[in-house]
């Protein structure tokens, strides 16, 4: 399946790349997300038209994105949890616990932004979260989990 894609996505392409997709990819994810649109002659013509606006409204996200990230970098949150002697958890800290601490503090983080490759954090200590905000913006968060006294 033929698209053009209405915004910058990670391995597959840039603004207004003509791309090729396997055809659930396209009809069941990027077309209802408003990421794409067929690459129908209509659609090419449609796209020329508004491109200048796209490419407008695609660098005000980065904009935003990056203001967000130097406000995540500037931020160190401490979480609080029951632990064992061994430092171990008694449950996790999620990616929910991450985002909730962090709009306590006045910086609003989805949870799908928040990356724990290794699953939820189970130990006590010092952690850098990575915080993925736009294809070309990531963020570090410094993440401290401590024990409940």
């Amino acid at each position: 399946m033929e698209i053009i894609l209405l915004e910058s996505i990670a391995k597959l392409g840039d603004l207004g790349d003509k791309v090729s997709v396997k055809s659930g990819y396209g009809r069941n994810f990027l077309i209802p997300q408003h990421k794409a649109v067929a690459a129908t002659a209509e659609n090419v013509e449609a796209f020329e038209a508004r491109k200048a606006e796209l490419q407008r409204n695609a660098e005000d996200k980065l904009v935003r994105a990056t203001a967000r990230a130097e406000q995540i970098e500037a931020l160190k949150l401490s979480l609080t949890s029951k632990a064992g002697d061994e430092g171990k958890l008694f449950g996790s800290i999620t990616v929910r616990d991450i985002a909730e601490a962090a709009a306590s503090l006045g910086v609003e983080i989805e949870k799908s932004e928040v990356r724990l490759p290794e699953g939820p954090l189970r130990e006590l200590g010092d952690y850098e979260i990575n915080v993925h905000l736009h294809t070309e913006v990531n963020a570090v968060l410094q993440v401290s989990v401590i024990a409940e006294e």
